[in-house]
């Protein structure tokens, strides 16, 4: 039983991914569902198509890997985090469909919370800002809105949980309704320093403590799957939402070790330790994947347009076919040719928090050409993750921590060779791209193997980190400097006056 399976549940797609114990894939499958947007501002998921395309796919991989479900160590789940599925406990069905973490139709009770004083005292607990992108909002709505919910829960007869524990309900057949500290963290009812959920905030957001699930350390005994779902009974032993879960596979294990994910957008999360750290820079503190009781946390930053910045000079600008072809459209030109390009199609994340920004493309002149734009495109994600970088070193270096001395990256985006040697120029540290860059897998697979036994502990996992490529910077300091400050400049930009 020498390999582990990883289920990928994401925001478009369902993955898995087999792994071998070296950390290798051996096979992958992937299948896309539908979503679903009833009104401006509202996304849904349909709980039961992402529960049969994620065993579909599953079955995939098995079968491409040949490998039995018998010869399966254990299974790893990561999941989009903040989506919130409420099913029926005796039937298992969903009572609506999942309110996925963009919806932003429970802002109306944020508004209310902020209005009362109460972000200061959420923040002190959860770690997050009050805002309509964590569960617990979406939990309320639904008890408010859904015919007979309250009631319902009120009885005992909901269960409610994140993706992960959806899809564990139903691997288990219902017996296990369950969720780890990543997930239970990104809910806005769940105290971060006790590692347990919290009565003040159930009480503040009208929610029966009999829908939640048990939380559990991320590497767990959380049950096992019923033999007929894969062909065996499989034990299930790791669980993280997936930007913990990428944190976890890039053997992030330690305060100050930090990673960049380079998808749709960027997430940038730097290990604390056992230290939570309240930032005063723009930064949310979340629960790092966890082995036993005791609390971790890490810095989180959110850039909601990273890699989608090439998607619209596709699809918006045409101004290319591919999205292949941008690196080489960008390398036409020395540079970006005195351009600034602020893609804040839909406001600014972290750390500017700037709801209202738009995007914004600065120091054009008349020779300014396609591929100056395209390369001001690529910067942008670099630009942003740099400013990321310097907030939570700012974070760490205000309470005697150090500064980040090496970023490690992973997503699609990451195989852009300019792109990382402009994020390695901008930071002033290496820019370490790792060997298999399916972290988010590799971090729940990495869980499991803990669980199981399959590995022995956090060492040999690092020892079975690889580096694939280093960018080192070139860029003087000053120079870097200069283009922050510029960057700064083209940032406000974006607002009007």
């Amino acid at each position: 039983m020498s390999h582990i399976l990883a289920l990928d549940q994401g925001t478009s797609s369902s993955r898995s991914i087999v792994f071998d114990r070296d950390g290798r894939i051996v096979a992958m499958a992937q299948r896309e569902f539908r979503q679903i947007y009833p009104q401006p501002g509202w996304v849904e998921h349909d709980p039961t198509e992402i529960w049969t395309t994620q065993m579909a796919t599953a079955r995939d991989a098995l079968a491409k890997a040949g490998v039995d479900a018998s010869d399966v160590a254990a299974i790893g789940i990561t999941n989009q985090r903040e989506t919130t599925v409420v099913w029926n406990r005796a039937t298992g069905e969903p009572i609506c469909n999942a309110i996925v973490w963009q919806d932003r139709r429970a802002e109306p009770t944020c508004a209310a919370l902020r209005a009362r004083g109460l972000e200061a005292m959420f923040q002190a607990k959860t770690g997050l800002i009050i805002d309509a992108y964590f569960s617990g909002t979406k939990l309320k709505w639904i008890l408010d809105h859904v015919p007979h919910a309250r009631a319902a829960a009120a009885q005992g007869d909901l269960a409610f949980g994140t993706i992960d524990s959806w899809l564990m309900w139903h691997l288990t057949g219902g017996a296990v309704h369950a969720t780890d500290v990543s997930n239970a963290s990104r809910t806005l009812l769940f105290n971060v320093r006790r590692n347990e959920w919290d009565e003040e905030l159930l009480a503040l957001l009208d929610i029966p403590r009999e829908i939640l699930p048990a939380v559990h350390p991320s590497s767990h005994a959380f049950g096992r799957t019923r033999a007929d779902v894969l062909g065996a009974s499989i034990a299930i032993g790791g669980v993280a939402g997936d930007q913990q879960s990428a944190l976890f596979g890039q053997a992030c294990f330690k305060a100050g070790l930090a990673k960049n994910t380079y998808g749709t957008g960027c997430f940038m999360l730097m290990h604390t330790g056992e230290q939570f750290l309240a930032s005063t820079n723009g930064l949310i503190t979340t629960s790092a994947a966890q082995l036993d009781a005791t609390p971790e946390y890490a810095l989180e930053g959110s850039v909601f347009i990273g890699g989608a910045v090439v998607q619209w000079l596709r699809d918006g600008l045409r101004a290319i076919k591919g999205s292949g072809e941008v690196q080489g459209l960008a390398e036409s030109v020395p540079d970006a040719g005195g351009v600034m390009f602020v893609p804040a199609f839909t406001g600014l994340g972290a750390p500017y928090w700037k709801a209202d920004a738009r995007g914004a493309i600065v120091g054009l002149t008349r020779g300014t050409t396609a591929a100056h734009i395209a390369r001001a495109a690529l910067e942008s994600i670099a630009f942003q993750s740099a400013a990321l970088l310097q907030a939570m070193s700012r974070d760490a270096l205000a309470n005697g921590g150090a500064a980040v001395s090496e970023l490690r990256v992973d997503g699609g985006a990451c195989v852009n060779n300019l792109l990382m040697q402009f994020q390695a120029d901008l930071l002033g540290i290496p820019v370490v791209r790792p060997a298999v860059i399916e972290t988010t897998a590799l971090g729940a697979a990495y869980l499991a193997g803990l669980s199981s036994g399959l590995y022995a502990g956090l060492d040999e996992l690092s020892a079975q980190w690889r580096a694939e490529r280093v960018f080192h910077p070139t860029m003087t300091r000053e120079r870097a400097g200069e283009l922050m400050v510029r960057w700064e400049h083209a940032v406000r930009q974006t607002t009007a006056p």
